[in-house]
């Protein structure tokens, strides 16, 4: 135990950054169980998409929407989720892969959609950035 305390005294900085990363990664867990759905690589993405019946669902703006979006995908800006929640009603039983530019709209859509009631929530890491990234085929209006 002496050990311990000799070496955080003598390494402070380090000691620091060891304890800010186990914050994070604790916060990132607590974070990925409040909000209660899954991440889905853009692979694990066409895997569903062959193997299931589900709703693709781009939350994008417009202009984002317009310029390149995954195929048969449903577009509903964040924004406007509230108003036109009953377009998705039908799916509230199937699988659901939300998606935005980077992911950070859809974790927040993704509660939203937990909260109404849908049962199996997925959303697209790395959003559209990572769907480019792995050369998957798009959509354009």
């Amino acid at each position: 135990m002496g050990q311990y305390s000799e070496f955080i005294g003598n390494h402070p900085f380090l000691f620091g950054a060891l304890l800010l990363i186990i914050v994070l990664l604790l916060m990132n867990e607590s974070r990925r169980k409040l909000f209660n759905f899954k991440e889905v690589s853009p692979n694990g993405a066409v895997r569903l998409m062959n193997d299931e019946s589900l709703l693709v669902l781009d939350v994008r703006e417009d202009k984002e929407f317009n310029e390149g979006h995954i195929i048969n995908a449903v577009h509903i800006p964040v924004g406007l989720l509230e108003e036109r929640l009953e377009e998705i009603e039908e799916y509230k039983s199937k699988p659901v892969i939300v998606y935005c530019r980077t992911g950070q709209r859809a974790a927040t859509v993704g509660l939203k959609l937990r909260q109404q009631g849908f049962q199996s929530i997925y959303r697209l890491s790395g959003g559209m950035l990572a769907w480019k990234e792995a050369n998957m085929p798009l959509a354009k209006v």
